[in-house]
Parts: structure tokens; C-alpha cells; sequence
């Protein structure tokens, strides 16, 4: 994905004013702006896998059928 992204980290204790404006109100979060839709992940960000899925990095890995 090298070059294909732009990440910025905030220290929103050292710049309030940027997380007023762009609405964050709890910790962590992320959000990715373009391409649209806008999306805003926000708490646990363990699940590696979903947060990827929710950035369309990735998609869904399909279950075998059973039976």
C-alpha cells in the first residue's frame, strides 16, 4: 500500500481545536476522508481484519460452504 495512503496522527491533547472540528469525541479514532464514503472507526481497533474490510483495503474472505 506504500504510497497509496496519507496518515496523520493527532495528538488531540496538544491540538483540541482539530478534534473539535472534526468531531472526535472519544479515542481512538480513525478516519479515512477520501475516497467517499467518509468513514469513522472509533474504540477497539484489535480486530485488524474488520477495520481493513471497513477501509476497503480488503474484502470479505468467503466461508467454505458446509454440508
Amino acid at each position: 500500500m506504500e504510497g497509496r495512503y496519507h496518515l496523520e496522527v493527532v495528538d488531540i491533547s496538544q491540538n483540541p481545536i482539530l478534534a473539535k472540528g472534526e468531531q472526535i469525541i472519544a479515542t481512538p479514532t480513525l478516519i479515512k476522508k477520501l475516497p467517499l464514503p467518509l468513514r469513522r472507526f472509533i474504540g477497539d481497533m484489535s480486530q485488524t481484519e474488520r477495520i481493513l474490510m471497513g477501509l476497503d483495503v480488503r474484502t470479505a474472505r468467503k466461508e467454505p460452504a458446509s454440508g
